[in-house]
């Protein structure tokens, strides 16, 4: 053993545990919040990050009474913490590989406006291709989501791309389009081959900011030099109180195609209408760490899922290329 190696053990080392509570505070900047990320107690958390803080005998936050901040000691170490447990993550990732494909335990990140349409698919083809795998489901946001699959705290994530996030490769499963949601009586309603470009006049009912649905319905108003319209004063956490508003007849709104059949069944107050072609849409991967132990596990098991999705309305990817589904 070398001598800075021998040094380096005799002196008390942080745990894991430790390090895992300091990233999340530094992430979230709220331990209750950040307590709640890694399922720990905020007593507990706030225990490890103190030992931590014991331990490398520097102070990592600034505690106030409204807020918790990184100290700049904090701010030099916490993408420390975050790369030691992404380490770790990849060590038990390459043991599970060892033991066999498709075994041990599979974290799965989904955007919620993919989650509620899709999970039966994905969780019937687990179940019945992949009896071994444990499966485990976050519903995230997509900022939150990539977060979590850098650091290690997932392991593969279904959400909207292309994503262009370094260190991660992203594997297209399908391509949908979206089609316009409104009330009864409204002039689109139930029309099919609307030019984009109507989208210019429509008051246009959006998710809040953080959904990247939302940011995908302001792409395609930009596209349509809709760009400076009227700032968007009602909003919603989810697409089914979306939908609802629409009933409602505050505007009209965009639904991907898996959607549709889920949300417009919760009232008899909407109709829906079809762009022409091609109309505005969006593309559903997985994404994966880039040079990941489990690669081909995943590459594989986006071609069972392609293969699973052919019965909904959108187009799957096979090898690349687009097909028609």
């Amino acid at each position: 053993m070398s001598t800075r190696i021998a040094a380096i053990t005799r002196k008390r080392q942080p745990t894991l545990a430790q390090l895992r509570a300091f990233a999340a505070v530094a992430e979230e900047l709220h331990f209750r919040d950040a307590a709640a990320a890694i399922g720990m107690s905020q007593p507990a958390l706030s225990g490890a990050v103190s030992a931590l803080e014991d331990v490398l005998g520097v102070t990592l936050l600034e505690r106030t009474t409204r807020k918790v901040l990184l100290s700049p000691a904090g701010e030099r170490l916490a993408p420390r913490a975050k790369a030691v447990l992404a380490e770790v993550s990849g060590l038990l990732e390459e043991a599970d590989v060892v033991r066999a494909p498709f075994t041990g335990t599979l974290r799965l990140g989904v955007i919620p406006t993919v989650a509620p349409y899709l999970l039966p698919t994905v969780l019937r083809l687990a179940g019945e291709r992949y009896p071994e795998l444990d499966l485990q489901v976050h519903e995230e946001q997509t900022s939150s989501l990539l977060d979590g699959l850098t650091t290690g705290r997932l392991d593969l994530l279904l959400l909207a791309g292309p994503l262009g996030a370094q260190g991660v490769t992203e594997l297209p499963v399908f391509d949908e389009d979206f089609v316009l949601v409104t009330p009864l009586g409204h002039p689109l309603g139930g029309r099919e081959g609307i030019p984009r470009a109507a989208l210019r006049e429509l008051k246009l009912l959006l998710l809040d900011e953080g959904h990247c649905l939302r940011d995908q319905a302001l792409d395609i108003c930009r596209e349509v030099g809709g760009g400076n319209r009227a700032p968007v004063t009602t909003t919603a956490a989810g697409l089914s109180t979306l939908v609802q508003l629409v009933a409602g007849g505050l505007g009209v709104t965009l639904l991907p195609r898996t959607a549709v059949a889920v949300e417009t069944s919760r009232s008899d107050q909407l109709l829906t209408g079809y762009f022409a072609g091609p109309a505005p849409s969006r593309r559903i991967a997985l994404a994966m760490r880039t040079g990941g132990a489990r690669a081909e596990e995943y590459e594989a098991l986006a071609q069972a899922l392609r293969e699973a999705v052919r019965a909904l309305p959108v187009r799957t990817w096979y090898e690349g290329a687009e097909t028609a589904g």
